[in-house]
């Protein structure tokens, strides 16, 4: 499973993009889950951020297959 890391996702994980190995019909909640075990900073971001599942906004409850790509998007502000 390939996440991307966007804006400051990026930052707080020092990354573009991981892969993560997730059991079978796992959810984007449990993904969500790992990166945030791995990467505790993550946590800050889950209230306000965005997930994109295969570049479709994604609710947690989806199951991942094999090849899915997820985005982690934090807010973002303009002027």
């Amino acid at each position: 499973m390939k996440v991307l890391y966007f804006g400051q996702t990026r930052d707080a994980v020092g990354s573009g993009e991981e892969e993560f190995l997730l059991p079978d019909h796992a959810s984007v909640q449990t993904l969500l889950e790992r990166a945030n075990s791995k990467h505790g900073k993550l946590g800050k971001f889950y209230k306000s951020m965005q997930v994109a599942l295969n570049e479709e906004i994604a609710k947690g409850d989806e199951t991942l297959k094999d090849g899915d790509v997820v985005g982690l998007i934090p807010p973002v502000a303009g002027g």
